[in-house]
Parts: structure tokens; sequence; C-alpha cells
């Protein structure tokens, strides 16, 4: 299994940014750990991270391409607002997975209903407790 991992904007500070709400483990740990983890399966994994709305949506129509069996995303900020990620994800044959760092509980209210629930396509809805083993597995199990 040949799987993309998708970043969003402002996941490049993990680590760094709001420790106390995101955690100290930064982005390349957190990519190193799910490389890792598709090895021991013997599946593999590519991980992009982009601050740009377009280059998400670039990635996305292009991964059949590319011979990914699928996609896991933490679109960020993106998962609140972007029509146009949502149709890029329901425009794709691909299943897709999404990921959060933190409960979508904590952003109600500050969010149109509709947009929250945009990853309607994906299978596995994960716990925002971040690179565990357990989410680790299901990210990979696409």
């Amino acid at each position: 299994m040949k799987v993309l991992v998708l970043h969003g904007p402002n996941l490049n500070l993990l680590g760094t940014r709001e420790p106390g709400v995101y955690g100290h483990v930064t982005l390349a740990e957190v990519d190193r750990m799910l490389r890792d983890h598709a090895r021991r399966r013997g599946d593999s994994v590519e991980c992009r991270q982009s601050n740009h709305e377009g280059q998400l949506i670039d990635w996305l129509q292009t991964a059949d391409r590319e011979h990914f069996t699928g996609v896991v995303m933490n679109p960020g900020a993106f998962t609140h607002y972007s029509i146009a990620l949502r149709d890029a994800v329901a425009a794709i044959k691909l299943p897709v997975v999404g990921h959060r760092r933190r409960r979508p509980r904590a952003d109600l209210g500050i969010r149109p209903a509709e947009l929250r629930a945009w990853l309607r396509r994906a299978r596995v809805a994960l716990a925002p407790t971040g690179p565990t083993t357990v989410n680790r597995r299901r990210l990979l199990d696409v």
C-alpha cells in the first residue's frame, strides 16, 4: 500500500507553535514515525506539507496518477472554511481519511456546521491524541 499524507497550513510549526495545545512533537518526527510504521507493515508513506490551499488540491487531484492507494489529510484550518478543498476530496476516487490534532468540539461555534463536516468521505474518525501507535495504524489502514 502506498499512502499519501498531506499536512495543511501551519503544521510545519508543530512542536513550537502553542505546544500546550498541539504538543512538543515536530512535524518531522510525526513524518518519521509514520514512515517507520509503514515500513514495518511493508507499506510506504509519502508525507507532504503546504501552507497553500491550491497546492493541497493539486496533490489530491494527482494522487491517483501517482499510484497512491489512499490519502490521509490533516487540513488544519482549511477544515473549517475551504470549500475548494472539500470539493477536491469529493472529486477524487481514492479514500480520504481526515485527522485532526485538536478535538473538533473545541472549534464548535466558530465555524459553519456544514464546513466542519466537509471530510464526509473519511472512513475513519481519529482521536486528536497525536501520532500514537493506534492512530498511526488507523492512518495506514486506509
